[in-house]
């Protein structure tokens, strides 16, 4: 048994991995600010001392898509000195995304930060990149499909490798373990298809009518996307489909 501390253990990811390592046995500390057991808050590190002691492994699942500023790279430095304090942590695994080293996102920046502040810390680090979760391509399509007459508009040109979040907690529970692997292989849904294409798919299964309309964007984000930075075709390893996502949960 291992002794797993893992960060934004209640997210999409995060939630998952945790049954999983808890089913194999491993006594797993969950971290958040409201939590009883393990109170933690790492915009300032307060509680994290007392989490890790005595942790031998620390999964990074937390993450801010919403900041402007520099949360993650906070979070993260927080994390690491308390993990040089506790002396215990060998291994420290991180979920990045597919892409971030060449697509000018300011959130895929942020994400390219923390892999070098941890590959620069001395710790033993462990990185897996991914392409975007299924569930990411339903939100957005959901999100702009929300009205009920006007058409649904999406980036023209951008295609994206979606793969199952269960399979990535899969791959991340692996990963935990007291020796570090390094930077390994990506992870990649089992197949491209563009934004239009998906959000075709994602209407005809939720039952909505509406017009899909390609729109071109600007910027070196958007450029980047078109390139294919995000995508993993070399390392498509994923099973499920993004129309078989849909029928596993009643779309």
């Amino acid at each position: 048994m291992t002794t797993i501390l893992v960060t934004g253990g209640t997210g999409t990811l995060g939630r998952l991995l945790v049954g999983r390592l808890r089913e194999a046995g491993h006594e797993v500390r969950v971290l958040s600010r409201h939590s009883p057991d393990h109170p933690v808050d790492l915009r300032d590190g307060r509680g994290l001392d007392a989490a890790m002691a005595g942790a031998e492994v620390v999964v990074h699942c937390a993450s801010n898509t919403r900041s402007a500023g520099k949360g993650d790279d906070e979070a993260a430095g927080h994390l690491i000195a308390a993990a040089r304090r506790a002396g215990t942590v060998t291994n420290v695994v991180y979920i990045s995304i597919v892409g971030v080293d060449v697509v000018p996102l300011g959130y895929y920046k942020r994400k390219l930060r923390v892999e070098r502040l941890l590959e620069e810390s001395g710790l033993g680090v462990t990185i897996l990149r991914t392409t975007q979760f299924h569930d990411l391509v339903a939100m957005v399509t959901d999100a702009a499909a929300k009205l009920p007459v006007l058409p649904v508009a999406m980036p023209s040109g951008v295609r994206v490798q979606p793969i199952e979040v269960g399979e990535v907690a899969d791959r991340m529970a692996e990963l935990a373990v007291p020796t570090p692997s390094g930077r390994v292989p990506d992870m990649g849904g089992p197949e491209i298809r563009t934004l239009p294409e998906l959000a075709r798919t994602y209407l005809s299964a939720t039952g909505r009518h509406r017009r899909v309309i390609p729109v071109r964007l600007a910027g070196k984000a958007y450029a980047g996307f078109r390139r294919g930075g995000n995508l993993a075709p070399s390392h498509a390893v994923g099973r499920v489909t993004f129309a078989e996502f849909l029928a596993q949960r009643g779309e």
